[in-house]
């Protein structure tokens, strides 16, 4: 990617903005404790896409005749003694495709100057405190009222432009997953009885350390795949535990991957385990045919719902008509949540900018429990990347909770389930393009099936 990408993107999106001012702000440094010691730097992904620049403090503004500024800090001889010779502005304008520039101190100063003028400012919605301050002193305007002023076209002609990958961003992302899966191999190979949790993380952080990326998001590296966010690596595992990896590297321009794998401890499934991980399997696989511009993730969702129902009938854990079980949400006992998401700049691609993101206008997501947490329900279109990551669960609280209420007592076999107490869960996760004709699974592959996984855990 080079100055002329950035440059048709901010051109494609004045195009689609009629009239007035874009401001896309860069993210600022977060300190931990002091101000000089802060947390790994992360741009805003909006940032990164129009501009390219992984640097702090800055701003663009793309005015309404075709003018666009590049804003950024003053440099002070002292930076040469604390970070040694770094580009500066003009170099950063220059490798983005900027004519003017300005200092970042001078910003609120020009803001001020066009909505004298009666030029309408279009902004983002901030995701961050500290941004809704910077914007309300830029705007001049009490922080409570910035949500109020954020610009729907902006936000729609963003979400129209970002979710469309051209060919350079697959590569971004592909280049991703090459590391990958090499972190899959290494951690998979680690894994035996007897390792701790967090000593496994730390092959995912050292594999992505010596590419030099950062992770994506927090690693989950757990035997309790049944908690579907837990970032703790307290535990030691045991024979017969299963372990639940979601995790995935940035590539160079800081493109996302996300991959999940389960599998056993002790190298071997149990016939318990391999019954349930069928299943799963069967629920991502069957999504994945089906993926193309013919369908919704919505439907998407349902075929891995109804794929799950169908599976636990034939296990005994559930009974009666399995479409009738999916419909009145009973399956969500155990799958009790999306199918998956868009994948891009951002881990989950432009969440930032709410529902719009994976819900076309009226539509809305539904109040059933488990379907509420479908983030992407639209029909996916050529050049969406998204995850396919469907699970099976068995959650003993929840469990106890829908026992205790006699909940689709006619769907759920709950004389059955003592059997799986403790069992975990189990998540199955790739990145997937949808093309013009289906999808792709993207990457070189990484080990799922149950024999793949037996031959190399532990080996």
């Amino acid at each position: 990617m080079n100055f002329q990408t950035y440059q048709a993107r901010r051109q494609e999106l004045r195009k689609a903005v009629h009239g007035g001012a874009i401001l896309i702000l860069a993210n600022a440094e977060a300190p931990k404790n002091y101000a000089d010691n802060v947390y790994p730097f992360r741009q805003d992904s909006n940032f990164l896409y129009y501009v390219g620049v992984n640097e702090a403090d800055m701003a663009a503004l793309l005015l309404p005749g075709g003018e666009e500024i590049l804003f950024g800090r003053e440099e002070h001889p002292d930076d040469l003694v604390w970070h040694g010779p770094h580009a500066v502005l003009s170099d950063h304008a220059s490798a983005s495709g900027f004519a003017g520039t300005g200092l970042r101190k001078t910003l609120a100063g020009v803001v001020s100057d066009l909505c004298a003028r009666g030029v309408e400012i279009h902004y983002l919605p901030p995701y961050r405190a500290e941004r809704r301050f910077e914007l309300a002193e830029i705007l001049e305007t009490d922080p409570r009222t910035v949500d109020g002023g954020v610009s729907q076209i902006l936000i729609k002609a963003v979400i129209a432009q970002r979710s469309i990958k051209t060919d350079a961003e697959i590569a971004e992302i592909e280049g991703a997953l090459a590391v990958t899966a090499e972190a899959y191999r290494e951690i998979m190979a680690a894994t035996r009885p007897g390792r701790t949790e967090a000593e496994l993380a730390a092959v995912l952080q050292r594999v992505a350390l010596a590419h030099d990326r950062q992770q994506s998001f927090n690693p989950i590296v757990s035997v309790r795949g049944e908690v579907l966010h837990n970032t703790s690596y307290a535990n030691t595992l045991a024979e017969g535990d299963l372990l639940l990896v979601d995790s995935g590297a940035d590539s160079a321009r800081w493109y996302a991957s996300d991959i999940t794998r389960t599998f056993p401890v002790s190298g071997t499934f149990t016939s318990q385990q391999r019954d349930i991980y069928e299943i799963v399997l069967a629920m991502q696989e069957a999504a994945i045919a089906a993926a193309s511009p013919e369908k919704t993730n919505r439907e998407l969702h349902g075929l891995a719902a109804l794929t799950a129902a169908r599976g636990l009938v034939d296990l005994g854990l559930m009974q009666g008509d399995p479409h009738a079980a999916v419909e009145a949400g009973a399956h969500a006992l155990f799958f009790p949540h999306g199918l998956g998401h868009m994948l891009g700049q951002d881990v989950h691609d432009m969440e930032d900018l709410g529902d719009l993101v994976g819900y076309d206008e009226g539509d809305s997501r539904s109040e059933q429990f488990g379907l509420a947490f479908l983030r992407l329900a639209k029909k996916l279109q050529p050049g969406f990347v998204i995850t396919i990551e469907p699970g099976i669960y068995f959650v003993p609280a929840l469990i106890d909770q829908w026992r205790t209420a006699d909940r689709h007592s006619e769907f759920i076999c709950y004389d059955r389930l003592h059997a799986y107490q403790g069992f975990g869960g189990i998540r199955i996760e790739d990145d997937v393009l949808i093309t013009a004709d289906g999808a792709r699974v993207l990457g070189s592959g990484i080990p799922k099936t149950v024999a793949e996984l037996e031959s190399v855990v532990g080996r």
